[in-house]
């Protein structure tokens, strides 16, 4: 009996400042828009290329960093990790590519090696029809 394969379509989350989440999710990692429910001016929901979405929830009042973290592969590690800096994330005890953002969220950056299989990743269109 063969293992079935799979891979993560989109990790949904709420945030409370979903703006903030989409400029650092673009300008550190590239993650750019894929689908939006609203206006790019007030989303509602946010979807980007790699798998998240975000879900604008200023007034939830759950726990913060309610998911164990995400595991982010970046075609360069290094930049991504400057980039992040600019956010005023904050280095976890696992080591400097793991961040805590504002809202709780923890994020492993992880190298991808090679670096292209991000490109050849995002390039696959997994709800085309064949």
């Amino acid at each position: 009996m063969s293992v079935p394969k799979a891979y993560l379509e989109h990790v949904a989350i709420w945030v409370k400042d979903i703006r903030w989440h989409i400029r650092f999710f673009e300008d550190v990692l590239g993650m750019t828009l894929r689908e939006v429910d609203g206006t790019l001016d007030a989303p509602r929901q946010y979807w980007t290329l790699g798998g998240l979405q975000f879900i604008h929830a200023p007034e939830y009042d759950g726990p913060e960093g309610r998911l164990a973290h995400l595991g982010v592969m970046c075609e360069d590690l290094e930049a991504a990790l400057t980039a992040a800096r600019r956010f005023g994330v904050t280095e976890m005890p696992q080591g400097r590519n793991w961040l805590r953002l504002p809202d709780g969220l923890a994020v492993e950056l992880i190298q991808a090696r090679p670096a292209s299989c991000v490109a050849q990743a995002l390039a696959l269109n997994p709800r085309a029809e064949a």
